[in-house]
């Protein structure tokens, strides 16, 4: 449905991402990676969205490089220069969807839920942020300064982005005078990836999805 395509950083380099498009004047969402890389999946969720009226664009944060065993996710995520993704790659993206003026969303699984935060702290033209199972490191992008609007789904097994890191996140921001929509799940990490049949839930991830969509109407 959708195509590969090059957009410009606000450094004047280039970035390659997925672009899904539902049409001019549309509403836009940045669909961030998981630690796999640019697959087959993560393009899936932007034609998703574009199905449902938003043109969705996926910036390739690991330049083509794509896995599906976890010690080289782990190796690709690890060296990936995080405040370069947020700064550059993905606040060009969103750039790229505002640019006919339409509001954008950033949204994104696991590795992508921690950039959603840091994209939500760090590039002012975010309208509104979604984040799956991901916080980023409190030191590089604190949830308490989120002043967008921000829904987050945490799965309750989750050795990673564990249940008290969830609670922490909410208790944060909640502090803050801010009001996240967060939301847990009887899953386990991951459990929106269809791909992944070890966690996959369908009913959980259809919540989610339905959650996430009614969110992004009231936002956008």
């Amino acid at each position: 449905m959708g195509q590969m395509m090059d957009f410009e950083r606000p450094d004047g380099g280039r970035t390659r991402g997925y672009l899904a498009s539902a049409g001019a004047g549309r509403p836009g969402i940045v669909v961030i990676q998981e630690w796999w890389g640019l697959n087959d999946q993560i393009c899936g969720v932007a034609d998703r969205f574009a199905r449902a009226g938003y043109n969705a664009l996926a910036p390739d944060l690991y330049q083509g490089r794509v896995t599906q065993k976890p010690d080289e996710a782990s190796h690709l995520m690890t060296g990936l220069d995080f405040p370069g993704a947020t700064h550059q790659d993905i606040r060009g993206a969103v750039r790229q969807l505002a640019a006919g003026g339409s509001k954008v969303a950033v949204m994104g699984f696991c590795m992508g839920g921690a950039l959603t935060v840091a994209s939500c702290v760090h590039v002012p033209e975010v309208a509104a942020g979604v984040c799956f199972y991901g916080i980023p490191p409190k030191d590089f992008a604190d949830p308490a300064a989120i002043a967008v609007p921000f829904q987050a789904h945490f799965a309750d097994r989750d050795d990673w982005c564990t249940p008290a890191a969830a609670d922490a996140l909410e208790q944060g921001m909640k502090g803050a005078g801010r009001a996240p929509e967060v939301y847990r799940y009887a899953a386990a990490h991951g459990f929106f990836n269809e791909r992944r049949g070890d966690v996959y839930d369908a009913a959980c991830a259809q919540q989610a999805w339905d959650r996430m969509v009614a969110f992004l109407q009231r936002t956008l």
